[in-house]
């Protein structure tokens, strides 16, 4: 075997037997247990039952998908690799943008530096936003189920997807999406068998449905029988998630938001503040870019440990910080966060003007994620560890780690 890679100043033993990673967008053990309760995922409770291992993990602040997918990828937090969002200020710019450029990434993958020693490495995302950080310097095959008619063997390694897949191009806005992540990785598992492989979902029913619910149990219905085909072809598997996800509402169905860029020119006049939602994509139908965290920038440096007192007091804040605080707890890059970090509690987001949220797609309550109450998240992994390390605080970006360096080898 080649020798053991190190990545960002962690050392990862090459495979003995191809290494599948899943990240299941949105999800926690919630989802899992109700869907095996429901006997509708008999792998998963094999799993739980003492046929895998099982952890219960912290994911990262804030609790979106971008930050945590390339913190899963790099085995680092975002203070490391510097994707802090799926949205930001660019102080470079001068102007709000998507963090899905490969630029913003200051380290290089687990997934990038493997390829580069030899493995074969296959990434398949749901949503065409990560699919360049994912892919960033990785030789191989990388493409999103979004983006599925357009795979090309010069742009993304392989080609014909559709064909090979078996299914149309799905809706961004359906649980297909996930869907085709899962039977294209069975597939090249079955065909190109890589070394190693990366799967990423799309969170669109943990926004929509909530633990043990008849949509949620039949979704993770189809990710256990994908999971249980992989194994079958030999596959180490690691699950994990991102983040989780919360109901945001009052017993009305209303949302609970606070409208933090209104209540802040209120106090403070026009122009004075401004708020970020590092929740900000290009999907936001089903949550509106309504999330649990918020960045805010003051155009007076004097004012911000008044306001961040002010905003505390508000109902349904959890904590406000200062830049440098939030940096240190929260593990992120202070260049890249507001003068303050806003978190909302379990049942609260937070918006920036009433007038600039379209919330007309919301056909069922709110589920939303990105505050400290959507950190815990699954751990799982279809084989015995052998090395346990006491009092560990097991991260989402510990899943290569698992798969690699502590399961047990094959005999």
């Amino acid at each position: 075997m080649p020798s053991d890679i190190t990545v960002n100043g962690r050392n990862y033993r090459w495979m003995d037997r191809p290494l599948v990673v899943v990240c299941v967008d949105g999800s926690q053990y919630e989802y899992i247990t109700a869907a095996v309760t429901a006997a509708a995922a008999p792998f998963l409770g094999r799993l739980l039952a003492g046929a895998g291992t099982s952890f219960t993990a912290d994911c990262v602040m804030p609790s979106f998908t971008n930050p945590n997918n390339l913190s899963i990828v790099t085995g680092v937090p975002p203070s490391v690799h510097g994707i802090c969002g799926n949205y930001f200020f660019d102080p470079e710019r001068g102007e709000e943008v998507m963090m899905n450029d490969p630029r913003l990434l200051r380290v290089g993958t687990i997934l990038a530096a493997f390829s580069a020693a030899g493995a074969k490495v296959a990434v398949i995302t749901a949503k065409d936003k990560l699919r360049k950080l994912l892919g960033h310097r990785m030789k191989g095959i990388c493409f999103s189920s979004e983006k599925a008619d357009q795979v090309t063997l010069a742009e993304n390694g392989m080609e014909n997807v559709l064909e090979r897949v078996g299914m149309p191009v799905p809706s961004v806005y359906s649980a297909e999406l996930s869907k085709f992540v899962f039977v294209a990785g069975v597939k090249l598992m079955e065909r190109e068998r890589p070394d190693l492989m990366y799967l990423s979902t799309t969170d669109y029913i943990q926004h929509k449905a909530a633990p043990g619910t008849p949509a949620a149990n039949e979704f993770y219905a189809m990710i256990d029988r994908n999971l249980a085909r992989l194994e079958e072809l030999g596959a180490t598997i690691v699950l994990t998630a991102d983040h989780g996800m919360n109901a945001k509402h009052g017993a009305d169905g209303q949302p609970n938001v606070i409208y933090l860029q209104d209540t802040l020119d209120g106090w403070l006049g026009q122009h004075k503040a401004r708020v970020i939602l590092p929740i900000t994509d290009p999907y936001v139908v089903h949550h509106g870019a309504l999330g649990s965290f918020a960045l805010v920038y003051l155009s007076a440096p004097d004012d911000q440990r008044t306001v961040a007192q002010r905003i505390a007091a508000l109902p349904g804040i959890e904590s406000v910080m200062m830049r440098a605080e939030a940096a240190a707890h929260f593990e992120l890059p202070s260049d890249r966060i507001g003068d303050l970090v806003v978190v909302s509690r379990l049942d609260t987001v937070i918006g920036t003007s009433r007038d600039r949220h379209d919330l007309s797609g919301l056909d069922v309550p709110l589920r939303s994620h990105g505050g400290t109450s959507e950190q815990k998240v699954p751990l799982l992994v279809n084989r015995s560890v052998n090395k346990q390390p006491a009092l560990r605080r097991w991260r989402n970006f510990d899943a290569f780690d698992l798969g690699l360096n502590l399961v047990t080898r094959a005999s």
